[in-house]
């Protein structure tokens, strides 16, 4: 089982301790321990100077005096490429808060070198982080509608997810290589999640056929100790097996339908690109039926395209309202064996729909023999926002809404095709 854990009802995300970052790869240097200053370290050596150069880039020029420290050559080159994003002038939460001005301003070719000079400078989760803050702190959006800007950043899925929010925006020159940077967000993605999916499932859906007259490699022992417990012999200390229950080898005909029902609201965009990139790799098992359906306040039925992911990623809208209730009655009117159906909602469940005919919908659909999983996302961003009490009553349904990585997604989906618990965590520990 992996480390990667998720967010129980009404509980806070728990999963690995990501490690320390670097001092110089954070903005704000108020959460770390004080600086030190120069009457605090009369020492000197390779190791003091490391660690006064760190706090240098930490903190900026005008705060960071008192270490005493000066910057030459690459280090002077990282700390203007650190000024020119962090460097606000006196903003609460900046670099060197005292009189640091600095920026990038509109200016597509000072952007470009910036993205080359980080690019340069820091390693590529490092840049992927200063991209996301260039866009969030100094509006660069509009810049990315340019092709020679698309080509000079580092592709990850939160840029995928601006690229899509700005889709109905982007004219014509940028669409081929706004598609090409996407792609390449999306093959990495696979190359990384596809085998163990795949992998993962197929053994799930094997086990999920029982059969009677197994071969010994096909016993399903922990089931077969079970249905023989009334012939334990006690002078033996053993269980004579009258009956052998075993696992079903893969058939081509298909043995479960999944549908996956996305939310694409803002706030869900991590989640729309890798549920988008599974959606693809379900479809291609032959022993699955998989439907991909994402919604606002409208619901579109991307099944489709499913054969191409980039295509099902133009094809949704992040933004706009949320109505969770009519996109689970499409997904109800499209099930036809109920016993053999798995519906995933991924969704921050902020309903803007009729939220008891909501919670009617998945009560029925469970009742009729349907797998719901309701995951709160599907990324690897830590916690998400939530609507509480909509989680707390699914999870009274029998429903436990949770977020997942995506390295778990996996797992999730093998528990609910053989019909056990899902892999939610213990609420105590992660308390």
């Amino acid at each position: 089982m992996t480390t990667d854990t998720t967010t129980t009802t009404g509980e806070a995300t728990a999963g690995a301790t990501p490690a320390p970052p670097h001092p110089a790869d954070t903005e704000h240097p108020a959460h770390l321990p004080h600086p030190p200053h120069a009457s605090r370290t009369p020492q000197s050596g390779p190791a003091n100077d490391e660690r006064l150069r760190r706090w240098r880039l930490v903190l900026g020029g005008d705060s960071a005096e008192s270490t005493g420290c000066t910057l030459t050559g690459r280090d002077a080159a990282m700390d203007g490429a650190l000024t020119a994003l962090y460097g606000d002038g006196g903003k609460q939460g900046g670099r060197g808060r005292n009189s640091r001005t600095a920026g990038l301003g509109a200016s597509a070719p000072s952007v470009a070198r910036w993205l080359g000079d980080i690019r340069t400078y820091f390693p590529s989760s490092v840049v992927q982080v200063m991209q996301r803050d260039a866009i969030d702190r100094l509006g660069l959006s509009a810049l990315l509608l340019e092709p020679e800007m698309l080509e000079a950043v580092e592709a990850d899925v939160h840029l995928v997810g601006t690229l899509l929010s700005l889709n109905k925006a982007m004219p014509e020159t940028t669409k081929e290589t706004a598609r090409a940077v996407v792609r390449k967000v999306v093959e990495d993605l696979e190359k990384r999640l596809a085998a163990r999916t795949r992998a993962t499932l197929t053994g799930a859906l094997d086990r999920s056929a029982r059969i009677d007259r197994p071969r010994h490699h096909d016993i399903d022992w922990d089931r077969t100790i079970r249905a023989n417990l009334k012939n334990y012999l006690p002078e033996y200390g053993t269980v004579v097996p009258e009956r052998l229950i075993g696992y079903g080898r893969a058939a081509r005909s298909v043995k479960k339908d999944v549908i996956l029902c996305i939310d694409q609201s803002g706030s869900m965009a991590a989640s729309v690109v890798h549920a988008s990139v599974f959606g693809a790799v379900l479809a291609s098992m032959r022993t699955l039926r998989t439907r991909l359906v994402v919604f606002d306040t409208a619901v579109v039925d991307l099944t489709d395209q499913l054969d191409d992911p980039v295509d099902v990623l133009f094809g949704t809208q992040l933004g706009g309202g949320t109505d969770i209730n009519r996109a689970l009655a499409y997904c109800q009117s499209r099930i036809t064996r109920p016993a053999e159906t798995v519906v995933v909602l991924i969704s921050d469940l902020y309903e803007g729909g009729i939220r008891n005919e909501m919670l009617k919908r998945v009560a029925a659909m469970k009742a009729s023999g349907v797998q719901f999983v309701a995951l709160l996302a599907l990324s690897d961003e830590g916690a998400p926002a939530y609507d509480r009490d909509h989680a707390a009553a699914l999870g009274a349904l029998g429903a436990p809404a949770f977020a997942c990585t995506p390295d778990l997604f996996p797992e999730v989906m093998a528990a609910a095709v053989e019909k056990r618990p899902l892999p939610v965590p213990d609420k105590e520990t992660h308390r």
